[in-house]
């Protein structure tokens, strides 16, 4: 059974964080496409296509994509409702996350998720993540440094599951 490569993912994350690599497409708001080009580096398989709503996927020439690939929302609700492929399961606490493992946001707190990020780093159990958008390195998960933090930020963790 193929196997999620974190270090892999985490390596894709540190390369390309403040850049775009030139075989996807680049979005005004590219979160989640940046996290899903980690989650294919770590090798994440695809399914779904050609169906938009349905699975997680991206194909080129041309290019098209799932919803999942490119909406955090979407990418949230796929992997907490895949059961198969790529998976995910939610977790309470970002103590619990590895590595590899995703971090989304509800900025106002209104239940649709924002922004997505990678955990990249790991320190005292505490997680620092890459992201697009405002392309970011090293960032401490809580974005209390970010012009979009509200008071009523609602954090979504999700572990990666191991194996597809």
């Amino acid at each position: 059974m193929p196997t999620y490569n974190r270090m892999a993912a985490v390596a894709y994350a540190n390369r390309w964080w403040d850049s775009v690599n030139p075989e996807y497409p680049v979005f005004r708001d590219d979160c989640t496409n940046f996290i899903s080009q980690c989650l294919r580096a770590g090798g994440a398989p695809m399914r779904g296509a050609p169906n938009r709503g349905q699975g997680w996927w991206m194909i080129g020439q041309p290019e098209r994509w799932s919803y999942s690939w490119s909406v955090a929302h979407s990418l949230r609700w796929y992997l907490e409702t895949s059961t198969q492929g790529l998976r995910a399961t939610r977790v309470s606490s970002p103590s619990e996350l590895q590595l590899g493992d995703l971090i989304f946001y509800d900025f106002t707190g209104d239940g649709r998720i924002d922004h997505s990020t990678i955990v990249t780093r790991i320190e005292q159990g505490v997680p620092y993540v890459n992201a697009h958008t405002s392309n970011s390195s090293d960032r401490l998960y809580t974005y209390e440094d970010s012009t979009a933090y509200t008071p009523n930020m609602q954090y979504y963790y999700y572990h990666i599951e191991d194996v597809f």
